[in-house]
C-alpha cells in the first residue's frame, strides 16, 4: 500500500522527463534537456516555500529550508546515464510484487525474493527507469516539502543541491560550495534501503585513439596500418580477470565503455577503478605501458593517449568525519532499517564535495539495477527512506 502518495507520484512525474547526460560534448550541462527538471525542481521547491537559488547557466538547483544552525546538505543528481535510453520513459507499478512480473523475474534477479509483497516501480523494457537517481531527488523533496509544511517542527537548517552530469563524472564540475551553504551533507544516490556509504572508487577515464592508414587489402603489404585492429589488441591486453563481471567488493578493474572504428581510425573508451589510490595509480601506469609497447610495435604518432582522473576515494576524508556515519546508522535504525556499511562500487558526487571541504557520505534509494532495462525501485523502500531523511535533519 502506497502511503507516501506525493512521493510516488512525484518519482514518477520525475522519471519522465529525459535528462540523459552525454560524453564528449564538451558543454556544461552535457544536454539542455536536464534544465526541463531542473526548472520544474526549482518551481516546486518555490511553491512549497523554500528559498532557491536557481544557476540558470551551469544546470544546479540549490535551495534552503530555515532551521536551527548548523545546515545539514542533502545532494542528488538529475542526469541518467547514458548507458540506456532515458527517453520516453513510461513508469509502471506492479503493485503486491509476486515474484513473475514479465521483465522482473524472480529467477533472474534472485535479489527480488526481497521485494515480495512490495509494491515496485519499474519501466516498460524499452528504457531506463531513472530511478538513479530520480528516486533520490523524490525522497529529498518529499522531506524538504514535509519540514516546510511543519515549520512548528525543530530541525536542523536543510540546504539542498540537485546537479547535472553526475553519470559522466562531472556532477561537481561547476559546483558553488558558497551558494550550497553546507559543510556537511549526504548524497542520496546509493541502492537498497540501509546502504551507507564513506568509501568509493578513486576513478579515471581512458580514451585510445588510433590513426591508421587503410590500403586496398589486395595491394596492403608493407602499407597498411590496421586502426580497428591495434584497438582489438589494445584491448586484449587488459586482464580479463580484472573486469568489471569478475571482481567485487574491494577489488578494481579496467573496463571497457566502447569501442569502434574502422582500418583508418578507430577509439577506444576505458574505465579504470580502484580503491586503493597506489593499486588505482599502477592501473594507470599500466595502460600507459601497454600503449608504450603498442606504440614501439606500430610506430610513433599512430596512437594518442588520453588518461583523465574523475574521483577520487572519499573514505581520505571521511575516516575522520564517522560522526557523520553513526548519525546516519541511528536514522536508519530509528525508521526500522538496519544500516549496511560497504564500499561503492562506483563514485557519487559525494566523493568530489568531499574533497571540495563538504564531507559527504552516500545513502541509499530504493532503487536496484541501474543503467538498464531491469532497473526499479520499491515504493516502500522509498518511503522510509524519506523518513530517513526527516530524521537525518532533526539532527
Amino acid at each position: 500500500m502506497i502511503k507516501k502518495k506525493s512521493l510516488y507520484d512525484r518519482f514518477v512525474r520525475y522519471a519522465r522527463v529525459d535528462t540523459q547526460s552525454a560524453e564528449d560534448t564538451g558543454l556544461h550541462p552535457s544536454t539542455g534537456k536536464q534544465f526541463d527538471l531542473a526548472r520544474m525542481l526549482a518551481g516546486e521547491l518555490r511553491e512549497m516555500g523554500a528559498d532557491v537559488d536557481f544557476d540558470e547557466e551551469h544546470c544546479y538547483v540549490y535551495a534552503a529550508v530555515p532551521g536551527q544552525a548548523p545546515a545539514l546538505g542533502f545532494v542528488s543528481h538529475m542526469d541518467t546515464s547514458p548507458a540506456a535510453s532515458g527517453t520516453d520513459v513510461k513508469p509502471r507499478l506492479i503493485e503486491n510484487y509476486d515474484g513473475n512480473d514479465r521483465l522482473l523475474r524472480q529467477e533472474d534477479f534472485p535479489e527480488l525474493a526481497r521485494h515480495i509483497g512490495e509494491d515496485l516501480v519499474a519501466a516498460d523494457g524499452t528504457t531506463l527507469l531513472g530511478a538513479d537517481d530520480k528516486a533520490g531527488v523524490a525522497e529529498i523533496m518529499e522531506m524538504a516539502s514535509f519540514y516546510l509544511a511543519h515549520p512548528e517542527i525543530p530541525h536542523r537548517e536543510i540546504r539542498i543541491a540537485f546537479t547535472p552530469d553526475e553519470e559522466i563524472g562531472e556532477g561537481t564540475a561547476n559546483f558553488d560550495p558558497a551558494r550550497f551553504g553546507a559543510r556537511e551533507a549526504y548524497t542520496v544516490d546509493g541502492g537498497g534501503l540501509g546502504e551507507l556509504e564513506y568509501e568509493c572508487f578513486n576513478g579515471a577515464a581512458v580514451r585510445l585513439d588510433v590513426a591508421g592508414k587503410s590500403v586496398h587489402p589486395g595491394d596492403a603489404k608493407n602499407k597498411m596500418v590496421n586502426a580497428a585492429l591495434i584497438a582489438a589488441e589494445f584491448v586484449a591486453m587488459l586482464p580479463e580477470a580484472e573486469s568489471p563481471q569478475h571482481t567485487e567488493g574491494y577489488e578494481g578493474f579496467y573496463y571497457l565503455d566502447e569501442i569502434g572504428g574502422t582500418c583508418e581510425s578507430a577509439f577506444v573508451k576505458c574505465i579504470v577503478r580502484d580503491h586503493d589510490r597506489e593499486k588505482f595509480e599502477a592501473r594507470k601506469a599500466f595502460v600507459r605501458d601497454a600503449v608504450s609497447f603498442l606504440e614501439r610495435k606500430y610506430g610513433e604518432g599512430i596512437l594518442t593517449l588520453t588518461v583523465r582522473d574523475q574521483y577520487y576515494n572519499m573514505a581520505e576524508v571521511l575516516r575522520d568525519r564517522m560522526e557523520l556515519i553513526e548519525r546516519a546508522k541511528a536514522a536508519f535504525r530509528e525508521c526500522g532499517a538496519e544500516p549496511v556499511v560497504k564500499p561503492i562500487r562506483g563514485g557519487t558526487d559525494g566523493a568530489a564535495l568531499s574533497f571540495m571541504g563538504i564531507p559527504c557520505p552516500n545513502l541509499g534509494t530504493g532503487g536496484y539495477n541501474f543503467h538498464g532495462r531491469f532497473e526499479f525501485a520499491s515504493v516502500q523502500e522509498m518511503e522510509k527512506m524519506a523518513d530517513v531523511l526527516i530524521s537525518l535533519a532533526r539532527g
